[in-house]
């Protein structure tokens, strides 16, 4: 597969902005289909990709037209009929993250996608940022293995704004399904190891917008030792958003002051912090070029498929698993929630190190 690689892009939300944008750009893919219910989205989309063809129903363009892939930038809830389309056309997915609104029906979709030979990927953008590459790099060279971390992430998302998508606003659970799913995912990628034990605590403050709950803490134990204490809200009650990610190490401490940026490290006995020097980034356009060249890449053979849907479900087993401890008062080991399907689907059972938590 040299040509470009031809996408269907469905949701023509905040999020398919940026889509429309680095997917232009790029000469290594081409959209061919916008599928949107409203028409005023549609218009908007055409005008920037006025080759392709736009329809209301997945269905008058998924299998109708020559295409690849397709782009899923809906909301994570009633998929069902895109997911049957694409694998009965054949047409790779990638999906906007989180794959499905509950690890049950995302287990449906991994499964579905393998029995028909598709290639999923799931947007899991914050993997390809600089600063979360640099940090790998900070554990190889400077301060040695991950011992403990710190992660702690505080916003006032005020869901009202015309740039935000309006469903997390109602959604159960919104800040783990949402946002926490990033970090956990993060958490897995970075640590590189599997969770053992979560033992975590839900909750909404009074003047949350939010329906649900919009806060998480959690203790988190993965399989090789680490453990991270997390705290993630989005119902800070200060417009002046926080984050910091300190883990300590072997050698010295990692710090990320910023989602984006702001990557610092130090030995032991430094008086100070010493900066890392991150290339320029733009917001949202950057971390998708880096994760849609993975995609194109994977696509062509050139490299594995990064961020599998398989991949993916561990994680939203970390967002299952915070969800259960909350409500049972017990810590829960994520590997302990897989069902007997997707075990023998992975041909792979939950090692004797992932089975020491306890549920």
């Amino acid at each position: 597969m040299t040509a470009p690689i031809r996408i269907i892009l469905v949701g023509l939300g905040a999020r398919a902005q940026f889509w429309m944008r680095v997917i232009n750009a790029s000469p290594d893919c081409t959209i061919v289909g916008l599928v949107d219910p409203v028409q005023a989205a549609r218009d908007r989309a055409l005008a920037q990709c006025p080759g392709a063809i736009a329809a209301a129903d997945p269905q008058d363009v998924i299998g109708r037209i020559a295409a690849d892939a397709v782009l899923i930038c809906t909301p994570p809830g009633g998929r069902e009929m895109l997911m049957e389309l694409c694998c009965v056309s054949r047409l790779a997915i990638l999906a906007e993250k989180p794959l499905a609104d509950s690890v049950e029906q995302a287990e449906r979709y991994v499964l579905m996608a393998e029995a028909a030979g598709v290639p999923l990927m799931v947007g899991l953008n914050f993997r390809y940022l600089a600063v979360t590459q640099h940090t790998l790099k900070l554990f190889e060279t400077e301060v040695g293995s991950p011992a403990y971390g710190r992660f702690t992430y505080e916003r006032w998302r005020d869901g009202t704004l015309a740039r935000l998508n309006k469903y997390p606003l109602t959604m159960q659970q919104p800040m783990l399904w949402e946002q926490s799913i990033h970090h956990l995912d993060l958490m897995r990628y970075v640590y590189r190891a599997e969770p053992v034990e979560i033992f975590a605590k839900t909750f909404n403050p009074p003047w949350s917008m939010y329906a649900h709950e919009a806060n998480v803490s959690a203790l988190i134990t993965f399989d090789n030792g680490v453990i991270v204490n997390y705290q993630g809200t989005w119902a800070a009650n200060w417009q002046t958003p926080h984050f910091e990610w300190r883990t300590d190490c072997a050698e010295g401490i990692v710090s990320q002051a910023d989602q984006f940026g702001d990557l610092r490290y130090a030995k032991r006995a430094d008086e100070a912090l010493t900066r890392i020097d991150l290339p320029p980034y733009e917001q949202w356009i950057d971390d998708a070029i880096a994760l849609l060249a993975a995609f194109v890449a994977g696509l062509r053979g050139e490299r594995p498929l990064e961020c599998t849907g398989r991949d993916h479900l561990k994680s939203l087993r970390m967002v299952q698993a915070c969800i259960l401890s909350s409500q049972t008062g017990q810590a829960v080991n994520p590997s302990h929630l897989e069902t007997g399907a997707e075990q023998k689907a992975g041909r792979v059972r939950p090692s004797d190190n992932q089975n020491r938590g306890t549920q």
